[in-house]
């Protein structure tokens, strides 16, 4: 679809959403760590895995408390074996153990080895559950957004780059996996293990738990400190990446330009200059990480000195406190001492933590709110509730159509059904400065009719083949096919009615059977082979190692523009479509090919309704009837020699090709002289 404007004039809107924004602009939402609405939508893709998911967490709680049991065993150890204090009772489980001291030493030993064995099996459980169900959470979203992205039509990838759009499948799922395997369930697991510790402090000495407290505001500050600074730095990384992975796009993609004009100097400095701001936004980013965990560890410090410094004056003084009640002088032992060191360090792991899984979320967050975004995009070409079949005859018809790629507002819609069928078309193409496509055009393709259409560049000649397969619907008018509207048929059947070949050839990565075939699996072996005979690529394709299951790399970048259309040719061939279409589709190929390929269109349009767009008006002068396109209006209609006697807009064009041809020919035959 080369020779058409394909990219449409934009409303103020589109244009505020479409116009060039400064790269990565959509990759820079952050959002709020935390969204109901958001993960109430995506916690519906948890619910197929709800037994997985509610085994992870009870994992989770039990594993969470098994972590603190150790220090615990710890504390009774020391207390009832090493060092008993003389007038305070045993605890719970202490009587439970034997009063030998080797012998309760060893079950001791038992209940600790138990409780880490049971730490590894939970570990062991919610790790693979969790992973297994990120990975189908994953299989459902990303083939979700890739069957939505199929249902979207033709225009809306005009609006979308390819890019942004691979990034919703990769990285935007990468990161709500994140937050399902790594996120959620381990801030439960944190939150769990600080209750955890807490309670247990608490029992123990409640005014040890609230030295070991005491720094917790001047952590939250430090984190709310890191957090700010964090997000600014993560924001600038997403733009820095976003432009990274445009301009490596733009430029691998177009590497032969850049070294046919000797760019490489000049696209590395621009590439460098674009490093350099992500190597600035992560290096922002280490050193707020570099400055923020050594202050958590030094607070940290701070709270188990002053566990030791209390602690230890508690310890020498706790006869004292046995004597007084144990309030304003609380009962510390040497065990509860020890096990409170423990617990401390156990204590502010969870508390760094956290701040990571903030990020994690915020990630996740704006991720979901960009895949929801393309997820509740509705397609643009909706399919009728109760489609109607047509006869298969073939037949195409346009009937007043005004065609535009802008998207009217509702107000232009209305002024534009609101007119006549008489009027003229001059009050539509005045209508709030709309920049028509197509302009009132109506004609008639005949079963196995072959119409040819020509025109300069931008006179819409592309856009009418576009329409009859209804990659675009028609503002104003008619398009049927088959004698049935186009807007009333299901989308598949209709275009299983068209083969299709394009100016510029498209191969998928695969082989070149593969790609004749292109997943249809009822064309065999034979038709393949059939379909390249007839369209003279067969014999090309026998002199390659592996024949018709030679591979065929991206794009068919190893295949000449030539190789690449005769296949496109031979596909078109072998779907036996009932409309055949040929968009320039010898325009990229040498003389030589050229005469191969009308050869074989002999064979192909015979049968079917076909519709060529041609420049080189050589090649459709034996075409039924001839459309030409001028600014959008078709001015004539009729056979070559029809079009030549009228001496009009066709008979221009021929000429001035002739004299092209004439003028191509007197400079060959000087060079030769």
């Amino acid at each position: 679809m080369a020779d058409e404007q394909k990219k449409p004039a934009a409303t103020a809107e589109q244009t505020q959403q479409a116009a060039p924004k400064r790269p990565g602009i959509d990759d820079d939402v952050v959002g709020k760590a935390y969204d109901s609405r958001l993960m109430s939508r995506l916690f519906a893709y948890l619910k197929p895995y709800k037994l997985q998911a509610g085994i992870s967490a009870v994992a989770i709680l039990i594993k969470s408390a098994s972590d603190v049991f150790g220090p615990y065993l710890v504390k009774v150890a020391v207390d009832t074996y090493f060092a008993p204090t003389p007038g305070k009772p045993l605890s719970w489980l202490a009587r439970h153990l034997s009063p030998d001291p080797v012998r309760g030493m060893t079950e001791i030993g038992a209940l600790y080895l138990g409780s880490l064995l049971l730490t590894f099996g939970l570990e062991f459980v919610q790790t693979y559950l969790m992973q297994w169900t990120g990975q189908k959470i994953m299989f459902d979203l990303r083939s979700q957004i890739f069957r939505h992205i199929q249902r979207m039509h033709v225009g809306f990838f005009d609006r979308n780059p390819v890019g942004r759009l691979v990034t919703r499948v990769t990285s935007d799922v990468d990161a709500l996996n994140e937050m399902f395997t790594s996120g959620v369930l381990a801030i439960f697991e944190d939150v769990f293990a600080l209750t955890f510790i807490v309670v247990i402090m608490l029992s123990m000495s409640w005014l040890l738990a609230l030295l070991t407290l005491s720094v917790i505001p001047a952590i939250l500050y430090a984190t709310q400190l890191f957090r700010i600074y964090v997000r600014e730095s993560y924001r600038r990384q997403r733009a820095a990446t976003a432009k990274i992975n445009s301009f490596t796009q733009e430029y691998v993609s177009g590497m032969s330009v850049v070294q046919l004009f000797n760019r490489e100097k000049r696209a590395f400095r621009d590439f460098s200059a674009v490093n350099s701001e992500n190597k600035a936004a992560w290096t922002d980013a280490i050193f707020a990480y570099a400055l923020y965990y050594p202050v958590v560890e030094l607070l940290s410090s701070i709270a188990i000195a002053l566990v030791i410094w209390r602690g230890g004056i508690a310890v020498l003084h706790g006869q004292t406190a046995i004597q007084h009640g144990g309030f304003l002088h609380p009962v510390v032992t040497v065990g509860i001492l020890i096990a409170f060191i423990q617990y401390a360090q156990r204590f502010f792991r969870p508390i760094q933590d956290l701040s990571d899984k903030y990020n994690i979320l915020q990630s996740a967050m704006a991720a979901a709110e960009r895949v929801f975004k393309l997820l509740d995009t509705e397609p643009e070409i909706p399919i009728p509730a109760k489609p109607v079949t047509g006869d298969r005859s073939g037949r195409i018809e346009f009937r007043d159509v005004w065609f535009t790629y802008e998207t009217l507002t509702p107000e232009q819609l209305k002024a534009l059904q609101g007119l006549s069928a008489q009027n003229n078309g001059l009050q539509i193409a005045a209508l709030d400065n709309i920049e028509w496509i197509l302009k009132g055009v109506s004609f008639t393709i005949e079963p196995d009719m072959t119409a040819a259409i020509v025109g300069h560049t931008g006179a819409g000649k592309t856009t009418i083949t576009a329409l009859m397969m209804r990659f675009y619907d028609v503002q104003r008018g008619a398009v049927l096919v088959d004698g049935i509207d186009v807007r009333e048929q299901d989308l598949i059947p209709l275009r299983k009615r068209f083969g299709v070949v394009l100016q510029d050839p498209f191969l998928f990565s695969g082989t070149i059977a593969q790609n004749i075939r292109l997943g249809s699996n009822w064309i065999t072996d034979d038709e393949v082979a059939n379909a390249a005979e007839e369209v003279n690529v067969a014999d090309f394709i026998r002199t390659l190692p592996a024949q018709f299951a030679e591979p065929v790399l991206e794009r068919g970048s190893t295949l000449s523009t030539g190789q690449k259309q005769l296949i496109s040719f031979a596909r078109a061939l072998a779907h036996k479509p009932g409309i055949l279409i040929l968009d320039e589709a010898t325009s990229s190929v040498d003389t030589e090919t050229e005469l191969r390929v009308r050869l074989a269109l002999e064979r192909m349009i015979t049968g079917r309704t076909s519709v060529l767009i041609a420049h080189r008006l050589s090649t459709i002068q034996r075409a039924d009837t001839i459309l030409v396109m001028h600014k959008g209006q078709l001015r004539e209609q009729g056979s070559h020699q029809q079009l030549l006697a009228l001496r009009g807009l066709y008979y221009k064009l021929y000429q001035l090709q002739y004299k092209d041809q004439e003028l191509g020919s007197s400079i060959a035959e000087t060079a030769t002289a």
